[in-house]
């Protein structure tokens, strides 16, 4: 697949061992069980793009949040890319031979489930339709431009009754944080994209991000 000239910052970024450890320094890897996420990027109407999914809110934990598609390594799985491209299968539908693999940021830690999460960076280089591939799971899929992203106005910062404190992006009508937050700041910094949180607002999370605080099972997008 050819890819955009505005990828270039990022592919040598993905080369950058230093950078790479700073993009997952709030919370690095300890070596928990292993997952993976899917960071999609993709070329829209508006510039580079991004996949996410809204979680149902039937869920037990993290209902409506929007998170990338993650799940828990299976002994099937070539390595962890080839984890993060079944799960974006299972639960958008997407086509993994429209998508090709261009890095990995080192695992992060989620104390609350002991995961060691490794978010896949891709290029989207031919999309295909997708949707909630099992609405059980996913209320919906959306994309967001990354301009929306960076903008200032939709950056903040945010306070989890646990104590730790993170990065914030309101879009969509939604606020994204936790960990797909802490993530999604890291990929944007080391593509040139972010454009700083330390002097954004503190804003609330939503009650209704929070009715799971004090579950210790939940799975490895828990905050």
């Amino acid at each position: 697949m050819t890819l955009p000239a505005w990828l270039n910052p990022l592919l040598d970024a993905l080369d950058d061992t230093d950078r790479l450890a700073a993009s997952v320094a709030l919370r690095p890897g300890v070596g928990g069980r292993a997952a993976a996420v899917l960071m999609l990027i993709g070329e829209g109407l508006r510039g580079p793009e991004i996949l996410f999914v809204e979680r149902a809110s039937t869920l037990r934990t993290h209902a409506g949040q929007i998170a990338f598609p993650v799940g828990a390594a299976d002994p099937g799985d070539a390595d962890l890319a080839a984890t993060a491209l079944r799960e974006a299968q299972e639960e958008t539908g997407v086509d993994p031979a429209g998508i090709q693999v261009l890095g990995c940021l080192p695992a992060a830690h989620v104390e609350v489930s002991g995961f060691d999460v490794t978010a896949v960076v891709a290029w989207w280089g031919r999309p295909s339709p997708v949707g909630p591939a099992d609405p059980r799971e996913v209320a919906s899929v959306v994309l967001v431009p990354v301009v929306d992203l960076s903008v200032k106005t939709n950056r903040a910062r945010v306070r989890h009754p646990s104590g730790y404190v993170g990065p914030a992006f309101a879009v969509a009508g939604h606020l994204i944080w936790g960990l797909t937050g802490h993530l999604l700041d890291g990929l944007l910094a080391l593509a040139g994209w972010q454009r700083g949180w330390d002097d954004a607002p503190f804003i609330s999370i939503p009650e209704r991000y929070l009715t799971d605080r004090r579950d210790t099972s939940g799975g490895p997008d828990a905050h």
